[in-house]
C-alpha cells in the first residue's frame, strides 16, 4: 500500500494563493460597496426625477383650467400619459385634495383612492417615498396643485418603478464586474509573475524548508571548523563563520560584516587574494601568525553577485612540510658523508695493502682532525644544541653544493640561555630559512661563501646570516619577505615562501627583520628577538595544529 506524502506547498504558491485571495476579496468589497452606493444614488435620482416631473405638472396652467371643469379626466389623463411617456417615468396620478385619482396608468384605477401618503402635500408640502402601490413599489413624488389664490386644489404624484431603478442599477452592476473581473485577472497575472519570479529564487520551497534550511545553514557554519567567508558584489563581508573570524584575526561578525576587505587590515596579498575577480585554488597566503590555503568562487547568476571564500590553516602541514625537507635534506647529506667516507677508507686499506702504513695513518688522522675541526667550531660558538646540529646539517649540505658555511668569531651562545617562549623550533625556521637562501644566493659565486652569526647583544638574541651573492636590490627590501616574492625561477611549488615565513616568525616574537648589504658584498639578513621570560603565546589553530614552522620553505 502506498502512502503519498503531500509535499508543502512552496512560498511562492503560498503567496500567490494568498494575494489572489487578497485581490478577490478587495474586489468583491469594492464590487459590494459600489452596488449599494449606486443603488441609493439611483433611488435618490429616481426620486429627485419624480419629483421634478411632478412639480412641473402641478406648474402647468393647464392642470388648474383642468380641475375646474366638470370632468377634469377628459383632459388630464391624455395630458398625464403624454408625459409621462416622454419623461420616462411609470405612472402620473392626477388627484382631487382627498386622494381621489383623476388620472393613472392603468385606466381602470380612475376614481379609486390614491394608495400612499398626501397629507403633507394636501398641507402644500412637496415630498417623496418609496410606496407599495398598484404597480408595485415604487419611488413617488407628491406635490400641491394651486389655484391663482394659493389654495390646494389637487395633488399630482409622478413614480418610477423600484424593479425599474433595479434593472438601471443590474445594467450598471454587469459593467462593474466585468471591470472587476478584468482587475482580478491582471492582478493575478502580476501577482503569478511576482511569485514565479519569487518561486525560482526560493527554488520552490515552503516556508518551514527555508527555515529549516536557515537553521541547518547556522548550525553548519558554526560547526565547520575551517574559515568560511562570503563577500558580496562590492566585496563587503555578508557573512564570516567563527572558524574565518579566527583564523583572519577580525573582531566579532558584528563588527566586520558589512566591511569592505580592504577595511580589515589584513596583509597585502591575501588581500588581493580576496578582492580579485577571478577563482584562486589553493594559494598559500600567510597572516601575522598563520599559514592559510585560500580558495576563492565567484558566485554569479547572470551577473556577478559575490565570492565564496574558504580558509584552512596549514601551519601544522607546513610545520611537517618544513621536517620532511630538513629530513631529506639530511639524508641526502648522510649519503653524500657515507660516500666520501667509503673513499676516504678505500683509500686508506689501498695504502695499507702497498705496504705505505705509516701515509695511511696520516691520512685518516688528517681527515679526522678536519671534521673534528668543524665540529669544536661550531660546537664551542654555538652551545644551543639545535642550532648546533642544524648548523652542522646545513654546514654539510652547503658543502655538497659547492659552498662555505662558517662561523663568525663573534659568535656564542650558551646552552639554557634561550627562555621557554623563544622555542628551538622557532629558531630553527628563522636560522634554517635564512642559512638556505643564502646558500642559493651564493652558489655559483666568486667566494661562494655564507658567513652564520648567533650571539646576544643585551637582552636580545641576533642572528645573522651573510653570503657573497649578488645581493638584494634597494628597492626590493621591504618586498623581499613578503609571500610570492622571490628572484630566482619558481619551482614546483612556487617560490617566495621562506623569507615570508621568517618575518612571520621574528613578528610573532616581536623581534625585528632586516637586510643590508654585506661587508664582502652580497646580502646580510639580521635578526633581533628579545630574551625576556613572557613572549606573545603562539594562537591556538582550529584544527589542533601548532603555529611554529620548521624550515624548508625558500624565498
Amino acid at each position: 500500500m502506498n502512502i503519498r506524502v503531500l509535499r508543502p506547498r512552496s512560498l511562492a504558491g503560498q503567496l500567490f494563493a494568498m494575494q489572489a485571495v487578497l485581490i478577490a476579496v478587495v474586489v468583491a468589497g469594492c464590487a459590494l460597496f459600489s452596488y449599494v452606493s449606486d443603488q441609493r444614488q439611483a433611488q435618490q435620482a429616481a426620486g429627485r426625477q419624480a419629483l421634478a416631473v411632478a412639480r412641473s405638472v402641478a406648474d402647468s396652467p393647464s392642470v388648474p383650467a383642468a380641475i375646474r371643469t366638470a370632468h377634469p379626466s377628459t383632459a388630464l389623463q391624455p395630458y398625464a400619459l403624454r408625459v409621462m411617456r416622454d419623461t420616462d417615468v411609470d405612472f402620473i396620478t392626477i388627484m382631487n385634495p382627498q386622494g381621489i385619482r383623476w388620472t393613472h396608468p392603468d385606466p381602470s384605477q380612475i376614481g379609486q383612492r390614491f394608495l400612499g401618503h398626501i397629507d403633507r402635500a394636501v398641507a402644500g408640502h412637496s415630498f417623496t417615498e418609496t410606496y407599495t402601490g398598484t404597480l408595485g413599489p415604487s419611488v413617488r413624488a407628491v406635490t400641491p396643485v394651486f389655484n391663482g389664490d394659493g389654495r390646494v386644489v389637487g395633488l399630482v404624484s409622478a413614480g418610477i418603478k423600484v424593479e425599474a431603478i433595479s434593472e438601471r442599477v443590474r445594467d450598471q452592476l454587469t459593467a462593474l464586474l466585468g471591470v472587476a473581473a478584468g482587475a482580478l485577472a491582471l492582478g493575478a497575472i502580476v501577482t503569478y509573475g511576482l511569485n514565479a519570479r519569487l518561486r525560482r529564487h526560493t527554488h520552490g520551497m515552503s516556508a518551514a524548508e527555508l527555515s529549516r534550511m536557515h537553521d541547518y545553514q547556522q548550525a553548519a557554519l558554526h560547526a565547520v571548523r575551517e574559515g568560511l567567508l562570503m563577500l558580496d558584489g562590492q566585496y563587503r563581508v555578508a557573512l564570516i563563520n567563527d572558524g574565518g573570524r579566527e583564523l583572519l584575526g577580525v573582531p566579532s561578525e558584528e563588527a566586520v560584516v558589512g566591511e569592505s576587505v580592504a577595511d580589515l587590515g589584513l596583509p597585502s596579498p591575501l588581500t588581493g587574494a580576496l578582492l580579485s575577480s577571478e577563482p584562486r585554488v589553493d594559494e598559500v597566503h600567510l597572516t601575522a601568525d598563520r599559514v592559510l590555503v585560500v580558495n576563492t568562487s565567484p558566485v554569479s547568476g547572470g551577473e556577478r553577485r559575490g565570492t565564496v571564500v574558504t580558509l584552512r590553516d596549514v601551519t601544522e602541514l607546513q610545520s611537517l612540510m618544513g621536517e620532511l625537507d630538513s629530513e631529506r635534506g639530511f639524508t641526502q647529506a648522510l649519503r653524500s658523508q657515507a660516500h666520501e667516507a667509503a673513499n676516504r677508507l678505500h683509500t686508506v686499506v689501498s695504502l695499507i695493502e702497498l705496504g705505505r702504513a705509516e701515509e695511511a695513518v696520516d691520512f685518516a688522522t688528517a681527515e679526522l682532525e678536519l671534521a673534528q675541526a668543524l665540529t669544536d667550531q661550531v660546537v664551542a660558538a654555538v652551545h644551543e644544541p639545535v642550532l648546533a646540529a642544524l648548523l652542522l646539517g646545513k654546514t654539510a649540505q652547503a658543502n655538497e653544493r659547492g659552498v662555505e658555511l662558517v662561523v663568525s668569531e663573534d659568535s656564542g651562545l650558551d646552552d639554557g640561555l634561550l627562555p621557554p617562549s623563544l622555542p628551538a623550533r622557532d629558531l630553527v625556521t628563522i636560522l634554517g630559512n635564512l642559512i638556505d637562501n643564502a646558500v642559493d644566493a651564493a652558489q655559483g659565486s666568486a667566494a661562494s661563501k655564507v658567513t652564520v652569526t648567533a650571539r646576544t647583544d643585551a637582552a636580545e638574541l641576533v642572528l645573522k646570516v651573510a653570503d657573497t651573492g649578488a645581493g638584494v636590490d634597494a628597492d626590493h627590501a621591504e618586498l623581499v619577505f613578503q609571500r610570492g616574492f622571490s628572484t630566482k625561477p619558481s619551482g614546483p611549488d612556487g617560490r617566495g615562501l621562506g623569507l615570508a615565513l621568517v618575518s612571520q616568525a621574528v613578528h610573532r616574537h616581536e623581534g625585528t627583520l632586516s637586510v643590508a648589504e654585506a661587508s664582502g658584498g652580497g646580502a646580510e639578513f639580521e635578526v633581533r628577538l628579545p630574551l625576556r621570560t613572557t613572549m606573545k603565546a603562539p594562537p591556538a589553530t582550529t584544527t589542533g595544529a601548532r603555529s611554529d614552522i620548521v624550515p624548508g620553505g625558500k624565498a
